[in-house]
């Protein structure tokens, strides 16, 4: 009998709570956020949703140092001069992965990414508890990732609610039907259809874009993962997708303003 496949999404999900378990607890972590999403909105807020809702392609361009099935995909990182090189090229958004232990990410970013780029950043992680959104307002982010596999039950609505009163855009992810079924009864108007299965870290960009062409034309279908050049976003633009999250294929590409560019064009 062959060995079950390991559950990469489980392990990195698991890692996160341990690290959540031995935080500190919040003290005033949550009037000080809320301090902080007041105070980004009144110096300008920016929009993920209606950056992407800009005519075009549009591509949420995203900073990533690690990958657990890729490894390292370009050192040195530096993730300031990769933003600005996709603002230079076009990007609607810029995302930064945040997670340390499995995509050697830094918190850090976020801000310091923000005050570099005039675009809108998200940060993608995992993110399984309000305290995660409390901290990503303080840190400055505009959107964050939720990931609805992650979150059962009546967390994801309590996440959404959470990031609503913070001021945080949300893209929140789907794997499978069932994924997007739950989501769709949810206030949740960006949908990213990962192709990536980030139980077993296969893709499948077929299967991703049959999911977003179920996806309501109320709703904004984000295709992220798989992208591996222009000829995939022309097939997918063909199809009637135009909304993109790109990360591996920029970052290891040796020019990403004009790889990024020639995805768009």
């Amino acid at each position: 009998m062959r060995a079950a496949e390991p559950d990469i999404l489980a392990e990195i999900t698991a890692a996160v709570q341990r690290r959540l378990a031995q935080q500190p607890p919040p003290g005033d972590l949550e009037s000080r956020a809320r301090e902080a999403a007041a105070e980004r909105v009144r110096g300008g807020s920016r929009s993920l949703r209606a950056a992407l809702a800009q005519p075009g392609v549009r591509v949420i361009a995203e900073c990533k140092r690690r990958s657990p099935s890729r490894g390292w995909l370009h050192e040195p990182f530096e993730p300031v001069k990769l933003a600005r090189a996709y603002q230079a090229g076009g990007a609607a958004a810029v995302s930064v992965v945040t997670e340390p232990e499995f995509f050697a990410g830094d918190i850090g970013w976020v801000p310091v990414l923000r005050r570099e780029v005039s675009l809108a950043v998200m940060r993608k992680d995992f993110l399984v508890s309000p305290r995660q959104l409390f901290e990503s307002a303080l840190l400055g982010a505009d959107a964050v990732l939720l990931i609805a596999r992650i979150l059962p039950g009546t967390l994801l609505s309590e996440m959404l609610a959470v990031a609503g009163e913070l001021g945080l855009e949300t893209l929140v992810e789907v794997h499978d039907g069932a994924d997007l079924e739950r989501v769709l009864r949810l206030p949740a108007p960006l949908v990213g259809i990962n192709a990536r299965d980030l139980g077993t870290f296969r893709v499948d960009l077929d299967a991703a874009a049959e999911l977003a062409s179920r996806t309501p034309r109320d709703r904004v279908a984000v295709l992220e993962s798989g992208i591996s050049g222009p000829a995939d976003v022309s097939a997918l633009v063909q199809r009637g997708f135009r909304q993109f999250l790109v990360g591996e294929y920029l970052v290891r590409s040796g020019d990403p303003r004009a790889t990024l560019a020639e995805l768009l064009a």
